[in-house]
């Protein structure tokens, strides 16, 4: 077990998504839970009723940014006027920290609104490291760049994806996002093995983990967030809390919502599974 202060990336405990099918409550009863994420695009705007709750529930607790629209693996040029709204929107509520995915969403100027793979080469390494670069400096702080799950691979990539994510995050200096699910979807679609995924990733760049359920497809996983964590991610989530310490921890459930307190005991399961893994770490009192 590895314990590390980052002040860019502050230790934060085990949160959720903010959503606003929870906002009423959240708002009026201020439920004990850590930290919450939001999606960054849903509180691009000027005004309206979510920035108004999202500056009530950062009165409160700690808040992270999670974008879906950077696009850093595109070859289109990088919007000028996402990163100028983004920035705006960091000023605004002080996350403690901004990710998005390693993938790209669009080419040419349309958006495919999912999260699509990139081909894992050298010159694709290059290419987003040097995006994530310009990213960082528009925003004046270091991001986090999640692993998306995928189902299809390029013939031509060279590399491993771990490979190819670390060496990003290296020649960048940016963090890294950790999604335990959907590594467990992409080394089932693809036929490679999460632990030796997980054992590949440099520990000083994991600074946070995502959680999640998906669906059984029969042929593949599908990255659906629309279920609780399935018992084989959290023996991975173990695995990983052994690898890379106590690293901040996000419950992520977008589609078929729970009640809030589902939500919290997920968070709260995640909390018992990083307190016995320390338990278990060579010398613990």
């Amino acid at each position: 077990m590895h314990h590390r202060q980052d002040r860019d990336f502050p230790a934060l405990g085990f949160g959720v998504g903010l959503r606003s099918a929870h906002y009423d409550e959240i708002l009026a009863e201020r439920p004990q839970v850590d930290w919450f994420e939001v999606i960054s695009e849903n509180f691009m705007v000027p005004g309206g009723r979510p920035l108004h709750v999202l500056e009530r529930v950062r009165e409160h607790y700690p808040i992270v940014l999670h974008g879906v629209s950077l696009s850093i693996g595109s070859t289109d040029p990088l919007n000028p006027t996402y990163l100028d709204d983004l920035a705006a929107l960091a000023h605004r509520c002080e996350p403690a920290w901004i990710s998005d995915h390693l993938c790209w969403t669009g080419v040419a100027g349309r958006n495919a609104h999912d999260l699509l793979p990139l081909p894992y080469t050298e010159e694709a390494i290059v290419h987003v490291a040097e995006r994530v670069l310009r990213v960082q400096d528009r925003l004046g702080r270091r991001i986090l760049l999640e692993n998306a799950s995928t189902y299809l691979e390029f013939a031509h990539s060279s590399v491993p994806e771990w490979e190819f994510l670390a060496a990003i995050a290296e020649r960048a200096d940016c963090g890294i996002l950790l999604d335990v699910n959907n590594i467990f979807v992409s080394a089932f679609n693809h036929g490679f093995s999460a632990q030796a995924y997980i054992a590949a990733i440099p520990i000083e760049r994991v600074k946070q983990f995502h959680l999640a359920g998906h669906t059984d497809r029969g042929a593949f996983l599908h990255d659906t967030h629309d279920h609780p964590v399935c018992d084989e991610v959290w023996a991975l989530y173990g695995m990983a809390v052994e690898r890379f310490g106590a690293v901040s921890t996000l419950i992520e459930w977008d589609d078929d919502i729970p009640p809030f307190a589902r939500l919290q005991q997920e968070a709260e399961r995640a909390r018992s599974v990083v307190q016995l893994a320390t338990l278990r770490a060579p010398g613990a009192a």
